[in-house]
């Protein structure tokens, strides 16, 4: 007997060897393109949904069927949860095709039976598997709301799907959402305003330039101007009782100006 338990331990502590091995020098491949071995999906698989079960054990489901909630669940799933689990007339979208493991499509599932489970999958996410953690900036009804949608969403056709969303309030949950609508079209009139107001601003700027500009040429005429001039002596004006300075200019004609 103890010769079998340590050959187990020593089995064990060779194959966690080998493991960390692996690990450490590269040779498992996380790229989302390569499946997991079939062994190890099913363990992964068997430890969520084991992990969920037990922790929406004692989630009480409200009334599902409450048309208010299912339609503001309508507009958020359609915001936030179609690029992944897809919606009627949407088959296959970037982020479904490339996210491993694969999103389940949920128009053909929906709460899958368990809605205690569903929501605490939407609030708490599944590491490593691209779900988000939606409880970080949904409150619980708004949760509920996507769960009594969902409840719903197998028996929807696309055209029955669009009517739900458009008579929703589309995407809203507690004020933690973000605004996902086209910022350059949302401020088209400010970004127009802000241009006005740079044009004037750069016309202001080009005609200060201007300004400087003429001064700057007047400055260098009267530079050259006195340039030309050859220094006289300084006298003073008995009438204004100023020093002046004669300046005679090269062709011989001379210039009073205060000093």
């Amino acid at each position: 007997m103890k010769k079998t338990i340590t050959t187990l331990v020593a089995a064990g502590a060779v194959t966690s060897a080998a493991v960390l091995g692996a690990a450490y020098f590269g040779l498992v491949n996380v790229g989302a393109d390569d499946p997991h071995f079939p062994a190890v999906h099913a363990f992964l698989a068997m430890a969520r949904d084991r992990s969920i079960e037990v922790r929406a054990s004692d989630i009480e489901v409200p009334n599902l069927k409450d048309p208010a909630l299912i339609q503001a669940g309508a507009g958020n799933y359609n915001a936030m949860c179609i690029g992944c689990h897809l919606a009627p007339g949407v088959e296959k979208t970037e982020l479904s095709q490339a996210l491993y493991p694969s999103p389940p499509n949920l128009t053909e599932i929906g709460v899958s039976g368990d809605p205690a489970a569903a929501f605490w999958t939407i609030k708490h996410g599944i590491k490593a598997t691209g779900m988000p953690a939606w409880g970080k900036s949904m409150d619980d009804q708004y949760i509920w709301g996507i769960v009594a949608f969902l409840d719903q969403l197998p028996q929807l056709n696309a055209e029955q799907y669009q009517m739900m969303v458009a008579s929703s309030g589309g995407h809203q949950h507690g004020g933690g959402e973000s605004d996902m609508h086209n910022h350059e079209g949302q401020h088209g009139g400010a970004k127009s305003g802000h241009g006005n107001h740079d044009d004037s601003a750069a016309n202001g700027v080009a005609e200060e330039s201007h300004d400087h500009g003429s001064s700057h040429s007047e400055s260098s005429s009267v530079a050259e101007h006195h340039g030309e001039h050859e220094s006289g002596e300084a006298h003073s004006d008995h009438h204004t009782g100023s020093t002046l300075k004669t300046h005679v200019h090269k062709d011989g004609k001379e210039h009073t100006h205060d000093k």
